[in-house]
């Protein structure tokens, strides 16, 4: 296995980002991706675009990067690319002068919030038919974003619309590899995260970032085998029914409850969660779905801002948290070294109840932990909570370990 990136454990600690799926579909409600009607560059007018809305939006949700679609499946390109006339050169927005990824990436920086972009290897919007040609095309418009834009923290590749398609992946790879040495790449060729199969928002358990095979698409149930590599996860979602904007589906918005539950079956499960929302044509993030994300904020931040007190003890595998005084607990968060790979494998909690119950109480029965684990259970009066790693890979080692108890 290759050496872990120190990266990859920076990018588990992002946690949460915000997707911003913008660009010529905004402009033309009901289309979807490959259904063939035409969306002229001319419809593109987001004349109150304002990306320090989107950034500063992300920043005062906890978000600590942002990822905004630069091409999508249709081929169209949200900065001036020299390479197709499919892009914001040839729309009324700003007179043909403007440059979505431009204004993004500047309001990333002043924000201090992680850049990502996302570009759509499809062929749309490609007139050539030759492999090779494409491929040229291909590593042109990605140096323009990683050549124009200073350092870019993450490229996200989308696989949908590239089964099949054969690439010159080791040229793609040396190409941006030393344009932008230190890039995550999300999921494809030579990533260093990986996609965990869904876009509901959720990673499958147990969740071991060490893997040897890849999904690659939600057009295929097929997975590719690789090396083992060691690939965090990440979970990405949308807050509506469809990635970009439309006038007819904000009863579509996620609850408070179902947001949670993903944070739960994301985060909690040592995975990022990467939640979109889709700027209107005004190029605003919508008020319902703004106010929507603070709610979610708030929630995450009252529930685990304040652990419980505890003195943390251990004996070999066994770790104690031991109260004050019994405390009513339901939550506990463990939080494992990563910097060699996962190590566990299984884990409890138990409760020892006083004066009630002199033997401990399995509340939780857990796999991996990963970068970190959120193990919800009943509420219960306890004195202490013991940790109990079951099995591992190789000895291991906790970075964090709180208890908490949650209202609701």
């Amino acid at each position: 296995m290759r050496p872990i990136k120190k990266e990859q454990l920076d990018f588990l600690n992002w946690e949460m980002g915000l997707f911003i799926h913008f660009g010529i579909r905004t402009f033309y409600e009901g289309h979807k991706d490959w259904d063939g009607k035409e969306m002229p560059a001319s419809g593109f007018n987001p004349k109150n675009l304002d990306c320090e809305q989107w950034v500063t939006t992300a920043k005062k949700a906890g978000m600590q990067y942002a990822i905004l679609v630069c091409k999508h499946h249709d081929g169209f390109a949200n900065w001036p690319s020299e390479y197709t006339e499919y892009s914001v050169k040839n729309s009324p927005w700003k007179d043909g002068k403007g440059d979505v990824v431009r204004e993004f990436v500047d309001a990333c920086r002043k924000h201090d919030l992680k850049v990502g972009l996302y570009y759509s290897p499809a062929q749309a919007g490609y007139e050539g038919s030759d492999n090779k040609d494409y491929d040229d095309y291909f590593i042109n418009q990605i140096s323009e974003l990683l050549q124009n834009y200073g350092k870019i923290d993450y490229l996200w590749f989308d696989g949908c619309g590239s089964e099949g398609h054969e690439y010159d992946t080791v040229r793609i790879v040396n190409a941006i590899r030393t344009m932008q040495p230190n890039i995550l790449i999300f999921n494809m060729w030579d990533p260093d995260t990986r996609w965990v199969g869904n876009e509901a928002g959720y990673v499958p358990l147990p969740n071991c970032n060490i893997v040897s095979e890849l999904e690659f698409s939600v057009r295929t149930d097929k997975a590719d085998s690789i090396e083992t590599l060691f690939l965090p996860g990440e979970c990405d979602c949308m807050m509506r029914n469809i990635w970009f904007y439309s006038d007819c589906n904000e009863d579509q918005i996620k609850s408070l409850d179902q947001l949670m539950g993903m944070y739960y079956c994301s985060v909690g499960y040592g995975a990022n969660l990467l939640l979109n929302i889709a700027p209107d044509r005004d190029g605003l993030l919508p008020k319902a779905d703004v106010n929507r994300l603070m709610e979610f904020a708030d929630k995450i931040k009252k529930d685990f801002s304040s652990p419980l007190k505890a003195t943390c003890t251990r004996e070999e595998n066994t770790y104690t948290l031991v109260f004050d005084e019994p405390t009513l607990v339901n939550h506990v968060v463990l939080m494992e070294d990563l910097s060699e790979g996962d190590k566990i494998e299984a884990f409890s909690v138990f409760a020892t109840s006083s004066p009630w119950s002199r033997k401990p109480i399995q509340m939780y029965q857990g796999n991996t932990v990963g970068h970190k684990r959120i193990c919800k259970f009943p509420s219960i009066m306890a004195k202490q909570v013991e940790i109990v790693i079951e099995k591992e890979r190789l000895p291991h080692k906790l970075n964090d370990l709180k208890a908490f108890y949650v209202e609701g």
